[in-house]
């Protein structure tokens, strides 16, 4: 199924980007000097890529379609898993700006100690979250849908991800993650 396929690749380059952040963290709790910048573009690259674009994928289509169609099962599986889990993200993304913008007003242990909160709160929730989509949610999703609605995601995301190109999301966002997972891979 093609919006599965494309999804499972998307968590590959959100799974590189969770390197990216964990060895940022290390470099930072080894003494290494604190990059604003980089964190800010980990920021960015959270919201826009892995949320609105990834994520956006699954609210808007497939987990719409989940829930919809596979009764009690996929509604649990959904609003009270992976949605919930989907908000968790946001807000350790929210913490990790909040404590970025403090570091660079106010440079002090404390709010490295929140940007290390922030970041590390994400990437752990992200790798597990990975883990139940790849392994449970999207299975369950191409065993259990119909066909007809099977082809109708495949559309809708192709629809999604032509729109995204045509704004250049993917090329601005891969571009960040090859840049930080560059810089973040050898620390």
């Amino acid at each position: 199924m093609y919006s599965v396929e494309l999804m499972v690749m998307e968590h590959d380059n959100i799974l590189k980007f969770i390197g990216a952040v964990e060895n940022a963290c290390c470099h930072m709790i080894e003494g290494g000097e604190v990059n604003t910048e980089d964190f800010e573009k980990m920021v960015y690259f959270a919201r826009n890529y892995a949320d609105k674009h990834h994520h956006g994928k699954e609210e808007q289509v497939l987990f719409a379609e989940m829930t919809q169609h596979l009764g009690k099962i996929g509604t649990n599986l959904i609003q009270h898993g992976m949605l919930v889990e989907h908000d968790l993200g946001r807000l350790h993304i929210s913490d990790l700006e909040e404590a970025t913008k403090l570091y660079r007003e106010e440079p002090k242990t404390i709010h490295k100690l929140g940007i290390i909160a922030g970041a590390s709160g994400y990437a752990n929730l992200l790798k597990r979250h990975i883990g139940k989509e790849n392994e449970v949610v999207y299975p369950y999703a191409e065993k259990s849908l119909s066909p007809e609605i099977l082809a109708s995601v495949d559309e809708r995301v192709r629809a999604f991800e032509e729109q995204a190109e045509g704004e250049g999301v993917q090329k601005y966002c891969l571009g960040l993650l090859e840049e930080l997972v560059s810089k973040y891979s050898s620390i």
